[in-house]
């Protein structure tokens, strides 16, 4: 029977009447009344225990039944010998082959990455400099891809710039003593060598088929560690114009993780094929860093340049207005009377150039080149870096108010020539939009100090 002690301990006696069991077989707090009856125990001892023991397994086992249905893992447990059991799949692993990139056929990601591994270079730098008569050595690293079996090898400008050393290293381990062919920093592309033969190349795509929300994977090197690492994500926005120290560029814009060390490496389609250049430069705003941001540069602008590269050490194919020209802003616009307010303003033509040949001439306003409009220099640098020399556009002039077609065939730029500032004896002398010119009222300040206002009133000259 229950009884309760003076310490309101509850007791369970074995034998009817006994009224002082020391050893305790409950003790717990009186939270309720004792019950009304006393529980008759069974006549012999322990088959009480044994029975409720076989209630209690019974009651266990039906449990674990019903959530071993799950078929995750299973425990079970016996009364005196406690053993516990962990289902672990029998599932194979699925070889994954290695399959041609043909342009035909969707890749997984990971036949995607075993399709193209072997074509992904880690690149590491060393810039020697001299400071204080000490020679200071730093070291970078960055990604590239191989793109003939000779080894020829792509990747980013600014990863090999003012390199003293450059080593490439295959995914098997081999490591090469590059050489630098050449490169361009405007379009930050850069052709490397190595000597090796038999090496897999990539397979170029075109990249002006890739749509918003279509997936992409970016193989490379994140902070120069992580070597051979995939990302993979979607593209988030095409032709995405940001400008970058000055330069513009017209980038692909994904969701892919992009990280330092990254930069140079391939950015895929879904068949596997190169579609663009990463550029883990610009995936940063001033001293922030973004995430869920990244940018390629995309291949189709830039593989006539890296074939010129490979073949002359430099673009020699890049493509030349042959005409000075500067920036319309608004204020430039009302106080010269003319009839838009953005656009590139044409200065002068060279003669027997592609813009005279055209029909170009001083004061006419550029603002479209194909279907790209154009409000400033930064656009029209932008544009042409989807031409090249001897390619053909259709340039849209707004001349006196009136908007006149052209058909230009671009020169190819002559070497040394960069899209910077014109040091002109006459640069002070703008075009006016009644028919003359007028010299500017801040040259002189701006020829001592230079021109805090940028472009605001029209006095810079570009070369194209």
């Amino acid at each position: 029977m229950y009884y309760e002690d003076e310490n309101n301990l509850y007791h369970y006696s074995y034998r009817k009447g006994d009224s002082n069991v020391t050893e305790p077989v409950y003790n717990t707090r009186n939270y309720a009344e004792e019950p009304a009856h006393a529980v008759e125990t069974p006549k012999k001892k322990g088959h009480g225990a044994r029975l409720v023991a076989l209630m209690l397994a019974c009651a266990l086992v039906g449990g674990m039944v019903g959530a071993g249905a799950t078929g995750a893992v299973s425990t079970a447990m016996k009364r005196g010998a406690n053993t516990t059991s962990i289902a672990v799949s029998d599932r194979e692993t699925t070889e994954v082959e290695t399959v041609a990139v043909t342009g035909a056929k969707k890749l997984t990601y990971t036949e995607l990455y075993k399709a193209n591994i072997d074509s992904v270079v880690s690149i590491n730098t060393t810039i020697t400099t001299n400071v204080f008569n000490q020679t200071v050595e730093n070291a970078s690293a960055g990604s590239g891809f191989i793109i003939t079996a000779d080894g020829y090898i792509v990747t980013n400008y600014h990863v090999i710039d003012s390199a003293s050393t450059v080593k490439v290293t295959l995914y098997d381990g081999t490591t090469y003593d590059a050489k630098i062919v050449g490169g361009d920093e405007d379009y930050d592309i850069a052709v490397l060598k190595i000597e090796a033969t038999g090496l897999k190349a990539v397979t170029f795509g075109d990249s002006s088929k890739l749509q918003v929300g279509e997936d992409i994977a970016a193989i490379g090197n994140p902070l120069g560690e992580l070597t051979f690492s995939m990302s993979e994500g979607i593209v988030s926005s095409v032709d995405r114009a940001i400008n970058v120290d000055g330069t513009p560029f017209n980038m692909i814009q994904v969701s892919a993780a992009i990280n330092p060390g990254n930069s140079g490496g391939p950015l895929f389609n879904t068949y596997g094929e190169v579609v663009g250049i990463v550029s883990a430069k610009y995936s940063s705003y001033a001293s922030t860093s973004v995430e869920g941001l990244g940018f390629a540069i995309p291949i189709n602008d830039v593989i006539a340049m890296v074939e010129d590269i490979m073949e002359n050490g430099r673009v020699t194919n890049r493509p030349y207005f042959a005409m000075t020209a500067s920036s319309v802003t608004a204020n430039f616009a009302q106080q010269n009377g003319l009839a838009v307010s953005a656009g590139v303003l044409v200065n002068s033509v060279e003669e027997n150039g592609a813009a005279a040949k055209a029909g170009l001439k001083a004061g006419d306003i550029i603002v479209k080149v194909g279907d790209k409009a154009i409000s400033s220099m930064s656009d029209l640098n932008g544009i042409k870096k989807s031409y090249k020399a001897g390619d053909t556009a259709t340039v849209t002039v707004n001349r006196a108010g009136t908007e006149v077609e052209l058909e230009i065939t671009f020169d190819a730029a002559p070497e040394q020539t960069q899209t910077v500032e014109q040091p002109q004896q006459n640069q002070n002398n703008y075009y006016s939009g009644n028919g003359g010119y007028y010299s500017d009222p801040w040259s002189f300040f701006d020829n001592f100090f230079g021109n805090p206002f940028g472009n605001q009133y029209g006095n810079r000259y570009y070369s194209n």
